[in-house]
């Protein structure tokens, strides 16, 4: 009974490996989702989409009063006058003074308004462009998905073709031995095999490299590992073609995230004409400030009279000429007060406003209106520039996709003529109606049509993704 447990566990630990050395397979779905979380230059997109939320709370903030506040401690050192006795002293003195400084923008040209609609306008293009950066992801994710799918189908071609000709090889050898067909056609056969070796090295690198693009796509690391599975079929693709490349234009004019960043762009444009006019209109601020200051020189507490010089002369009387005197007397110094108590007793306050009416700036105001009516320009001529690509694009795209379809279908047509080609080629090849050179070039010319086959499907469904992306058809769908 234990023994059996023993080989059970065993025979689970083996299937639990097994299972997990199988090779995950990604469709074209999970290839798009994937790459749009992870993708690099998704994620810097991003951050540019973070970086214009900040932009847009600086631009509320300018509505906002400003509040500074300041403190200083500092010792003199030397020669300096007692702000308490007025005589001049080689000593040291301290000062503590604090305050705090309020300013707000009551009218500024109506800068701040329009710099918070740009802001506004900022976020919006900032989420386009990341909009669009997606949308690019999965264009190239779905061409580089094809190109895998293309690969994987034209190893099994040449794979396949070189299984034919390796038991042609073994059937041709037999016959050299009876001695129905020269050495000759063996040695033929012998090259072929070779070239479909060499063939089926190529596709299998061409394999290798395509699935290393999706996966750098995708920022996955282990893509020796990394497979995909055929979700598409192009028979389902050609709906989009009914559409005319005028409708389809007209619809692209509607959602085509590069349409709705220029035309953002053009309102930054003119919201940054705006913010420069308004340099020429007068500023005008209110401000409020509050100081107090403490000192730690002695203080006069008092006054005693003066013993040793007791009286000082201030004048005589006039007519009379008597001699007036005043009694002297001497301060007396003590400690002084408490810093708070000082602080309480120094506190200032002023506030007002401030008119600012610009005159001459060195042609500065000037300058940034005609450049931001360069700018605006140059924003009207890339909407318009970007309005001809479109439509370019998608006739192109049009255009491509109709190619496409014909260039698919006279390839199934040509290797329906070739497999009937190299059909009867081979049965006159099996009476000896035919050498081995000619045979051959009948199996290339028809592994030629299946691989051709096999690219005009794949071109044509990725340029098929093409005009549905301009027709506004995700290249994935929920």
């Amino acid at each position: 009974m234990e023994k059996n447990s023993f080989y059970s566990l065993i025979l689970v630990l083996l299937c639990s490996l097994s299972s997990q050395a199988q090779t995950k397979t990604w469709t074209l779905k999970e290839c798009v989702n994937y790459a749009i979380e992870n993708n690099i230059s998704i994620k810097q997109s991003d951050l540019d989409t973070q970086t214009a939320t900040i932009d847009k709370r600086g631009a509320i903030g300018n509505f906002l009063p400003s509040l500074n506040a300041n403190a200083s401690h500092s010792w003199n050192i030397g020669l300096n006058q007692d702000i308490t006795t007025g005589i001049l002293q080689n000593k040291t003195t301290q000062f503590t003074s604090a305050g705090a400084n309020v300013g707000v923008d009551i009218y500024k040209g109506l800068q701040n308004q329009n710099t918070l609609r740009r802001a506004n306008l900022s976020i919006v293009a900032a989420k386009y462009q990341l909009l669009k950066m997606k949308e690019d992801i999965a264009l190239n994710v779905a061409n580089a998905f094809l190109q895998v799918l293309f690969n994987k189908e034209n190893l099994k071609v040449q794979q396949e073709q070189l299984a034919i000709n390796e038991k042609q090889l073994l059937r041709s050898k037999e016959l050299v031995s009876a001695g129905t067909i020269p050495r000759g056609d063996l040695l033929d056969v012998k090259a072929t095999v070779a070239s479909d070796n060499q063939r089926v090295i190529a596709a299998e690198n061409a394999l290798l490299i395509s699935k290393l693009s999706l996966s750098q796509l995708l920022q996955l690391k282990d893509f020796e590992n990394f497979d995909v599975v055929d979700d598409t079929n192009a028979k389902d693709e050609n709906q989009i073609l009914m559409q005319t490349p005028i409708a389809i234009y007209n619809k692209a004019k509607e959602g085509r995230t590069e349409l709705k960043i220029a035309n953002t762009n053009l309102e930054i444009a003119m919201k940054n004409l705006e913010i420069a006019k308004g340099t020429y209109q007068p500023t005008l601020q209110g401000f409020y400030s509050f100081s107090t200051r403490a000192g730690y020189s002695d203080r006069i507490v008092g006054a005693v009279p003066n013993t040793a010089n007791p009286t000082s002369s201030i004048g005589f009387v006039e007519g009379t000429n008597q001699n007036v005197l005043e009694p002297n007397f001497t301060p007396v110094l003590g400690k002084h007060l408490p810093v708070f108590d000082q602080f309480d007793n120094n506190k200032g306050h002023s506030f007002g406003m401030q008119l600012s009416v610009p005159i001459f700036n060195g042609f500065a105001a000037r300058n940034n209106v005609e450049r931001s009516k360069v700018n605006l320009e140059k924003s009207k001529i890339a909407l318009e520039q970007q309005d001809l690509d479109l439509q370019r694009n998608v006739y192109t795209a049009f255009t491509d996709a109709k190619g496409a379809l014909n260039a698919h279908e006279s390839s199934i047509v040509a290797l329906d003529a070739r497999q009937e080609a190299y059909v009867y080629a081979k049965e006159k090849y099996d009476v000896g109606m035919m050498n081995s050179f000619d045979f051959n070039q009948s199996q290339t010319l028809l592994s030629n049509a299946q691989s051709e086959v096999l690219r005009t499907k794949y071109d044509y469904i990725f340029k098929i993704k093409i005009l549905e992306f301009y027709f506004g058809i995700p290249i994935i769908t929920n």
